[in-house]
């Protein structure tokens, strides 16, 4: 078969997703293919994802971005995890780091350690042995990659940005190198009569744009997937209740944390992330449970900060697409499903679809093989990460309020519960190759939320009870030295990355 490269992509609609695109194309692909953006400035974007994982880092590696740069730019912040408050029970908290708890020993998880010093009768808590959640309590940062000359892992990070400003600058990245952008709002799909594909769109002005390959980043909406090619949606709702949002940014207030908070409330939960210009706030609920105003009400009155605007409602079903790619059209983004927001995913899907798309690049063929590859990685990843969010509502204690008690008695997937029942009995994790979230992050999620193992495993008794306890010892030590010598968050920002510097 005679190979037929793609000539032209057109990307429907801008934001994050939209830009994320141009830019990792416009860097990767061969100059000879011709990249478009379509967007309206008369179209608002959804504009919640504004706190990440450390996975962006290898996006703004991969673009050869500046860090600094790109902090001052987007007038961001570090963070090295999140902070869940209410959610195992009401008045519990623990914190979620992007790190390892503690190190390894003869070639064992610390967290085995940890359960077995307890059966002896210590009280020690996980975090204790937590590098990062002591850097968080004392509010410092600095990019660190290892612990001196020990087996300790360094500060695993990602940033908080605005991201409207994270898009203007992917924007200016992507025309630099060629990507055109065009203005306007597509009043029509047309759709190749013989193959089905989506053969061009046309502008409400009269201007047509045909391309090869078409990337539906149009939102929620799904304007090509959705309404033209008639891909159905899958509904996960009976999991992940939550299906509303009301946002508002507030003023700044010290300190500046470097990481983001959850809040659980009586129907839902409330995130604070800390920007170096503002905090970003938000409220994520089911309309089952509350309404919109008592939803608003109970945002407001747990602000830190005076409100900078009025608050702005959000609708939205958790689920995904039927198919991500279909014919000659893939969705980025919203367009393709949604996770809600609580551990920060979205723009992370975003770039992990994108880097599939490009190393899985099709020829005008569209050979069912490749689509069907890329639509398996993807609905993967989704179930994934659908699981580790539904164990922050399912794993509860609360049984305060009706919404909770539904969380709680929920029948969670079949996936998710041998996960927890083998941690359970033995303190295993298991993980799979593709998850994105790491052995640490589902313990510490488990652990945090009051899933305590039975037993550990039986390695974890090789050492006697002094070796253990010099062991635990020498760990505590070791991270209060390497904390010690860290610079405050803020003071790291305003000497390296301030923005307006």
């Amino acid at each position: 078969m005679t190979r037929q490269p793609i000539e032209r992509v057109l990307i429907v609609g801008g934001g994050t997703a939209g830009w994320i695109a141009a830019a990792a194309m416009s860097k990767l692909l061969p100059e000879s293919i011709g990249i478009e953006l379509i967007e309206s400035d008369a179209i608002g974007t959804v504009g919640v994802g504004e706190a990440t994982i450390p996975q962006i880092r290898r996006l703004n590696m991969m673009l050869g971005l500046d860090e600094a740069e790109f902090v001052r730019e987007t007038k961001g912040t570090f963070k090295l995890g999140i902070e869940f408050n209410n959610w195992g029970g009401k008045g519990d908290s623990y914190i979620h780091t992007f790190g390892d708890v503690g190190m390894p020993f003869a070639g064992l998880g610390f967290h085995h350690y940890w359960l077995r010093a307890r059966a002896e009768g210590s009280n020690a808590d996980l975090w204790q042995y937590s590098l990062h959640k002591k850097a968080c309590d004392e509010r410092k940062f600095a990019p660190m990659e290892r612990v001196g000359r020990t087996p300790m892992t360094g500060l695993a990070y990602a940033f908080h940005f605005d991201a409207g400003l994270y898009a203007k600058y992917l924007r200016r990245y992507a025309e630099q190198r060629g990507v055109i952008r065009t203005e306007g709002r597509i009043s029509k799909v047309e759709l190749d009569g013989e193959t089905g594909r989506i053969a061009s769109v046309t502008l409400e002005n009269g201007a047509t744009r045909a391309a090869d390959l078409f990337i539906d980043c149009s939102g929620f909406r799904g304007l090509l997937i959705g309404e033209a090619l008639g891909v159905g949606y899958r509904d996960w709702s009976q999991w992940l209740p939550c299906n509303r949002a009301v946002a508002v940014p507030c003023a700044r207030t010290e300190p500046l944390l470097p990481y983001t908070k959850a809040t659980a409330h009586d129907a839902g939960w409330q995130w604070r992330i800390p920007l170096q210009h503002r905090t970003g706030n938000g409220h994520v609920f089911c309309d089952s449970f509350t309404t919109e105003d008592a939803a608003t009400e109970t945002l407001l009155a747990n602000l830190d900060g005076e409100p900078q605007a009025e608050p702005r409602p959000l609708r939205f079903t958790t689920g995904r697409r039927e198919a991500f790619w279909h014919k000659n059209c893939v969705s980025i983004g919203l367009s393709s499903g949604f996770l809600e927001p609580l551990e920060s995913t979205s723009i992370h899907l975003i770039q992990s679809n994108v880097s599939r798309l490009i190393e899985l690049f099709p020829d005008k063929s569209f050979r069912k093989e490749t689509i069907g590859e890329y639509n398996r990685l993807v609905g993967k990843e989704y179930e994934l990460i659908r699981d580790f969010l539904v164990l922050h509502y399912h794993q509860t204690q609360r049984e305060d309020t009706e919404f909770w008690r539904y969380c709680k008695n929920m029948e969670a997937p079949d996936s998710l519960k041998e996960k927890m029942g083998l941690f359970a009995a033995s303190g295993v994790i298991f993980r799979e190759a593709d998850d994105l979230f790491r052995e640490a992050s589902w313990l510490q999620v488990m652990i945090g939320q009051n899933l305590m193992p039975e037993g550990y495993h039986p390695m974890a008794d090789r050492p006697s009870k002094d070796q253990l306890r010099e062991f635990l010892a020498s760990v505590e030590r070791i991270i209060g030295q390497a904390v010690d010598a860290l610079p405050d968050h803020a003071d790291f920002i305003a000497q390296n990355c301030a923005a307006g510097a």
